[in-house]
């Protein structure tokens, strides 16, 4: 049976550490065998010694000769142990070098995935993971019977802020805008980038008027805030207002395109009434 090289072992402990763990416990007992060596080495030595001086007992220098060889099977032992650490250093030092690899493909893969659905200057979601989400909200709206809205906003007259003071000012309000847009959604809410200056808000399970009317207020009056632009060495203060058109599903649709085209339509009447927001 195949195993995952980079699967937990049974309670929990990465496969490194507990190849590292056998490591250390290798190599202390390399330890404790050369210090058997070597008090073999000491004790032979002296009772070689003593047979050289005097009349050895019965035996003991048959004990000797197996005292020896026990002292050679040790230090073979020693070498062999060597042996393996050596390769379980190296397989230590390979399977770290794969673990590092493994983690750097994993984070080039999850930033090649968010860069595919995400606006790269706001860094909020894209059409397409807006898409998918409010196709999602259709589906479970659909089958638990909730309402859903989403909101077209719109800022006004940005060209002129482009125009006025340059495409790095224009992008920092965006920035700006964007950021206040996230601040003022729910857990379960998506703000996405639609594109230039237009947003779009999913709001999850809500379709009260009144409700969806305060929290269109709520965004308008966080977009109005000035927004204090530090740009090449230039300081500005600038305020900027927005449009919003709301649809809500069903009664001003029933998918994903007839909620967004009945939102940016609510938008432009919100615009041209200057009313600020527009049910559609």
């Amino acid at each position: 049976m195949k195993t995952d090289p980079h699967a937990e072992s049974p309670k929990g402990t990465h496969p490194a550490q507990s190849l590292t763990k056998v490591l250390g416990q290798s190599d202390h007992v390399k330890d404790l065998v050369d210090e058997c060596a070597k008090e073999l080495a000491s004790v032979n030595a002296t009772i070689k010694d003593a047979l050289a001086n005097r009349d050895p007992l019965p035996g003991v220098a048959t004990a000797l000769k197996q005292s020896q060889a026990v002292e050679r099977k040790v230090h073979a032992a020693s070498e062999e142990l060597a042996v393996v650490n050596r390769a379980l250093s190296g397989e230590v030092r390979s399977r770290d070098l794969l673990d590092r690899q493994f983690a750097a493909a994993i984070e080039q893969e999850e930033g090649a995935r968010y860069a595919a659905f995400h606006d790269v200057l706001t860094r909020l979601p894209n059409r397409a993971l807006f898409s998918d989400r409010l196709e999602h909200a259709l589906a479970q709206a659909k089958r638990h019977t909730w309402g859903f809205a989403v909101m077209f906003v719109d800022l006004d007259d940005f060209k002129t802020i482009n125009d006025s003071y340059g495409h790095e000012v224009g992008d920092a309000v965006l920035q700006t805008i964007a950021r206040r847009l996230k601040e003022n959604a729910r857990g379960d809410d998506t703000v996405s980038r639609h594109g230039g200056d237009e947003f779009l808000c999913l709001l999850i399970q809500v379709q009260d008027q009144k409700t969806i009317a305060i929290i269109a207020e709520k965004i308008i009056k966080s977009i109005q805030a000035p927004c204090n632009i530090s740009v090449l060495e230039h300081n500005i203060s600038l305020s900027v207002k927005a449009s919003i058109g709301i649809s809500i599903f069903p009664t001003d649709g029933t998918t994903a395109d007839s909620l967004v085209k009945s939102a940016d339509e609510a938008m432009y009447r919100a615009k041209q009434n200057k009313s600020r927001y527009s049910f559609a």
